[in-house]
């Protein structure tokens, strides 16, 4: 055990000899009379006298002035109630030739294991390093500083072009570069998207990745690379940086994947090993502050294409809050509702709403209808309702039902009666004059015309609305139609008065005869039907530029404003409520237009002045230089 301990004792001693000799810094040791014990390599270099010579005696490199501050260094860690207690100083010490050294110095106490003074300890080096090693310390503060607030101000951009102009103007504050730029890796090229200091007609200039010093700096694994030239350089497009003689690179990553890299030129200053630290540093923070803007441009994408859907959207789109409150309110929804988004957002919708998943018919007071949906958003307790105008839909529906009835009853009336005439006559002919039989079968013959004509309309309708009317173009004259039309009518009704005025020498117009004797009898027609009240009924007609205008006036109960284009449509009449009263399945004006049409003509509701209604049609007037050709292609009949 005890050889154990001599051989650990000389272990110990053995370290202690080679640290003390191999110490950068000068070691003295002196005994109590302060003669030297101990001299390492490192006092030699500083003072220039070998150990061979100063130890066992009192060191000369003292200056006399500075001898009692030594004294009073050497009596203070002397009397220090703390044994490791050591004095640190900034003083002057001689060289071997004279020459004043400024050094550092700190002196500390050589004690026993018992605490006796055994001498005293000094360690010297020079102040200059210590100074220099300070001056870095500080700079490096300052920098690590300055790198917060350069990161600080890259992210405060979130505009992709100004982040990396931010990251190349950084590059060059913190590393002390000449120049910087960022370039972006686009598969087997680099884009240089980021300039400072360097001209800006290299922004945008690409370069082969494959021989470039980001090619060489991924091969390596390294985030950083530090290049020097300027021979290597002279196919970079840095080239155009006069006197470029050195080149640090620093990797960007952007979602784990190498997004583009960090260029610090210098052509007037140097680069070291801190530049380069700070490079790696920066281009980190580069990389989160290029994640950033790529995430911020592409939410700013999606909520632009959002919004476009959301505004240009034909439907009413609305969004509530968990509250039940609006919180974005798109066009298409003030236009279904007449509520503007700022009367709209941050109360309810003005309509009910059905559950999440179904849908919800809801007419509002305007008496528009509305096919109501709505989702729920779970991840944010909103709810989207998406709303749609369903009113002709509707009227449509309930004009077909309506329609289905009256055509019902306009057929089952004229059966009925025929019928029961037909029979009246089988089973009681021998006993009926000839005055009845004869009325009874005029009877029968009127309403089987009139059921033949509801017949006709109802053929006729279904051929408009399915867009197969074909008419032929052919010169005819529009005033004898009318005179034709019109001859008789004033003995039909004891109530009405019919005039037509035609100027002479009316044009001659392009059309079908058939076609427009069809489209002037329904007008004349639904004249008298709506003028229950009697009235004139006036025929007119005047040329007017390239047109012919025929229209039929009457005096009766006029039309609706915004009803005036709805008659046109397909079982629709101007007043529902009317239906009864004037009978017929409102296809009649829904011909009237397909015919007028179909001649390349149209046909317009106008209020008559005074009181009733006008209705107005035109027709391509005949001109002497040009031929008659087919309207529409197939059978020239109706």
């Amino acid at each position: 055990m005890g050889d154990f301990k001599a051989k650990d004792a000389w272990d110990e001693d053995g370290i202690a000899r080679a640290v003390v000799a191999g110490s950068p810094d000068a070691i003295v040791a002196l005994d109590r009379d302060l003669s030297v014990l101990s001299w390492n390599a490192a006092a030699e270099r500083l003072f220039g006298w070998p150990a061979e010579e100063i130890v066992g005696r009192r060191p000369p490199i003292v200056p006399d002035e500075l001898m009692a501050e030594h004294n009073a260094v050497l009596e203070r860690v002397r009397t220090a109630s703390d044994a490791r207690g050591r004095v640190s100083l900034r003083t002057k010490r001689f060289h071997r030739d004279g020459a004043l050294l400024d050094l550092r110095v700190d002196t500390s106490a050589l004690r026993s294991e018992g605490g006796a003074l055994l001498g005293y300890v000094s360690v010297y080096h020079s102040a200059e390093d210590d100074d220099a090693a300070q001056g870095r310390a500080v700079r490096r503060a300052l920098l690590v500083r300055r790198l917060t607030d350069v990161v600080g101000d890259i992210n405060a951009a979130l505009d992709l072009p100004v982040v990396l102009d931010r990251i190349a103007a950084s590059l060059t504050d913190l590393t002390g570069a000449d120049a910087g730029g960022f370039v972006s890796i686009e598969g087997d090229r680099l884009r240089l998207v980021g300039v400072h200091r360097l001209p800006e007609a290299l922004r945008g200039v690409t370069a082969d990745l494959h021989t470039s010093l980001v090619d060489k700096l991924l091969r390596t694994g390294k985030t950083v690379l530090l290049e020097t030239g300027p021979e290597g350089f002279g196919d970079l497009i840095w080239a155009r940086l006069p006197g470029l003689h050195t080149i640090a690179v620093g990797l960007a990553v952007v979602g784990g994947r190498p997004y583009g890299a960090l260029y610090a030129l210098f052509s007037k200053r140097k680069a070291g090993h801190l530049e380069l630290e700070l490079l790696e540093l920066l281009a980190g923070h580069a990389g989160i502050a290029v994640g950033n803007a790529m995430a911020y441009q592409e939410a700013v994408r999606q909520r632009a294409h959002e919004r476009a859907v959301f505004d240009a959207s034909a439907d009413g789109i609305a969004v509530l809050d968990g509250k039940g409150r609006v919180v974005r309110w798109n066009p298409a929804a003030t236009e279904l509702t007449d509520v503007a988004a700022e009367e709209a957002i941050g109360g309810p919708p003005p309509f009910a709403l059905p559950e999440p998943g179904a849908k919800l018919t809801f007419q509002l007071p305007s008496s528009r209808w509305l096919d109501v949906l709505c989702a729920e958003i779970p991840e944010t307790g909103e709810i989207v309702v998406d709303f749609r105008d369903v009113t002709r839909a509707k009227e449509l529906e309930e004009a077909k039902d309506l329609f289905l009835a009256t055509t019902s009853h306009e057929l089952r009336t004229p059966i009925t009666i025929v019928r029961g005439f037909a029979s009246t006559l089988d089973a009681r002919w021998d006993h009926l004059s000839d005055d009845e039989r004869r009325s009874a079968v005029r009877t029968i013959a009127e309403r089987s015309r009139a059921l033949g004509q509801l017949i006709d309309h109802l053929l006729l309708g279904a051929r408009a609305g399915a867009d197969e009317l074909k008419v032929k173009a052919e010169i005819f004259d529009l005033a004898d139609r009318v005179r034709a039309a019109t001859l008789g009518l004033p003995v039909l009704s004891d109530r009405h008065r019919v005039e037509v005025d035609i100027p002479p020498g009316l044009p001659s117009v392009y059309g079908d005869p058939l076609a427009t004797d069809i489209l002037l009898g329904q007008l004349l027609e639904n004249a008298f039907k709506y003028s229950p009240g009697g009235g004139l009924i006036r025929v007119g007609a005047w040329p007017e530029d390239d047109l012919v205008v025929l229209v039929v006036d009457d005096e009766g109960i006029g039309i609706a404003p915004g009803d005036r284009e709805r008659i046109f449509d397909r079982f629709v009449q101007a007043d529902s409520g009317n239906r009864r009263r004037f009978g017929g399945v409102g296809l009649g004006l829904h011909i009237v237009r397909s015919l007028a049409r179909a001649q390349g003509g149209d046909v317009t509701a106008l209020p008559r002045p005074g009181g009733g209604t006008r209705m107005r049609v035109v027709l391509n007037r005949a001109r002497p230089d040009r031929s008659p050709e087919l309207l529409k292609a197939g059978d020239p009949g109706l």
